[in-house]
């Protein structure tokens, strides 16, 4: 049982993990065993709100699949153990960052002063380049 929060829990049972070759250096202990970890999460089994469902699917991104399935590859460490608590963390990690709700944004309006602010330094740069031009030889 993996505890998400005080309101999601995961079944072991839902989280498939199976161990794949990794690539990239590492020679013979590349070459001959299998240490990366691939973990496959549905989360059509799991009841989510909604939103929090809606925000999953965007932090994961490529991540999941079409039919809402979370693939997760770790390859990071040189042994499975290590591999496979990674990927379970990665995946604890991307669900408690969905279940932040995020704070609403209130819109506010800029001070007079910020205003007065912005107007002058246009000003003053517009002089600049006003300022630029070919002088004739009169000035």
């Amino acid at each position: 049982m993996l505890r998400i929060s005080r309101n999601l829990i995961i079944d072991d049972d839902d989280i498939e993990i199976s161990f794949v070759r990794a690539s990239g250096p590492g020679g013979q202990n590349v070459n001959k065993l299998s240490t990366a970890a691939q973990l496959r999460f549905d989360t059509r089994r799991v009841a989510l709100a909604d939103d929090v469902a809606a925000r999953l699917e965007r932090l994961a991104g490529q991540r999941m699949t079409k039919d809402g399935v979370i693939v997760i590859h770790a390859q990071r460490f040189r042994t499975q153990e290590r591999n496979r608590a990674d990927a379970i963390d990665r995946l604890t990690e991307l669900l408690r960052e969905a279940l932040v709700r995020p704070t609403p944004r209130r819109a506010t309006r800029p001070t007079l002063g910020s205003k007065k602010r912005r107007l002058e330094g246009k000003k003053r740069r517009g002089d600049i380049k006003a300022n630029r031009g070919s002088r004739s030889f009169d000035d």
